[in-house]
């Protein structure tokens, strides 16, 4: 939202970084949805030596939080207080290694898709059909056309808020249905992933076929941010977080210029320019009527992160 801005005094208490300190980033365009506030500072480390030696010396009282490819992510109107972290290119080397696969977190799940391709690694396929980045498919135990990270993530490197570096096994991560037990201030930075030996072409046959599905089924080229509402875990009758919001009538519901996608109504799309506003409150109106209509209280996908204007 234009005229959102910080007033700039964190600059002075954060550590000199071979990296980019960069105050009052806007941040909206570097998301899906196209919203969103400012960063009060933004950091681009220029390695994960860099982003530990920041960790390590920035005041433990300044907010830290990390934005991948903001692809399942709103960004309030407001913006995002403290310091936002978006990995760079030297986070996003793709290395095979026999049938696994090492990612940088800044790796966007299509390009690994495609490395395991080339490389004749199959059983990765599944990540075409996810939109974002190796360390929110890790951070959310993404999932799609029914895999999940949790199905080949090996290990992965990690620092902490405190600048320190280590490595998890699936076990510390805590896979569950799209979540793990990491806590917030965990900066993923890399994984090794586990694929088979297998067919270069027949996985770029199933590459397609994802692909394809998605086309079809999904609002592609929209102003969205992927599903908004995980599928419910308890529901008795098994449904799908779309169903439960199409029986409640919300195909189609706007609020302002924020919008229940036609298409696909587990999407909220902004349909111009629309706020973060408008897209939460008609998130919270799609939860309200399928609560009201199914008893079934869907939970947020979409990780919405900062403050409101």
């Amino acid at each position: 939202m234009s005229g959102v801005s910080f007033d700039n005094g964190l600059m002075d208490r954060l550590p000199e970084v071979r990296g980019k300190l960069v105050p009052n980033a806007p941040l909206a365009e570097q998301t899906w949805f196209r919203v969103g506030g400012p960063a009060e500072v933004l950091f681009r480390p220029a390695d994960v030596e860099d982003l530990a030696y920041f960790l390590e010396r920035c005041p433990s009282d300044i907010p830290v939080i990390t934005l991948g490819a903001a692809s399942n992510t709103l960004i309030r109107d407001g913006g995002i207080p403290g310091v936002v972290i978006r990995l760079g290119p030297s986070f996003s080397t793709v290395k095979v290694q026999g049938e696994e696969i090492n990612a940088g977190a800044a790796s966007i799940d299509l390009n690994v898709a495609r490395a395991a391709q080339n490389a004749g690694i199959k059983g990765l396929e599944f990540l075409c059909g996810i939109p974002g980045t190796i360390g929110g498919g890790l951070r959310m135990n993404a999932g799609s056309y029914g895999r999940e990270f949790k199905d080949i993530v090996v290990a992965a490197d990690v620092v902490e808020r405190d600048g320190t570096r280590h490595t998890l096994t699936p076990a510390q991560i805590g896979f569950s249905y799209r979540h793990t037990q990491v806590g917030a201030d965990t900066i993923f930075v890399s994984a090794l992933l586990q694929g088979d030996e297998g067919d270069p072409e027949a996985i770029a046959h199933r590459i397609q076929e994802i692909q394809k599905a998605r086309t079809e089924s999904q609002p592609i080229g929209e102003r969205t941010g992927g599903s908004t509402f995980a599928n419910p875990e308890n529901d008795p009758q098994g449904r799908k977080s779309w169903q439960l919001i199409e029986a409640a009538g919300c195909r189609g519901l706007k609020i302002g210029q924020a919008k229940v996608s036609e298409r696909h109504c587990n999407f909220v799309i902004n349909t111009g320019h629309a706020t973060a506003a408008e897209i939460e409150h008609l998130g919270e109106e799609v939860r309200r009527r399928v609560l009201e209509n199914s008893g079934v209280d869907l939970r947020w996908e979409i990780k919405r992160i900062g403050v409101p204007a």
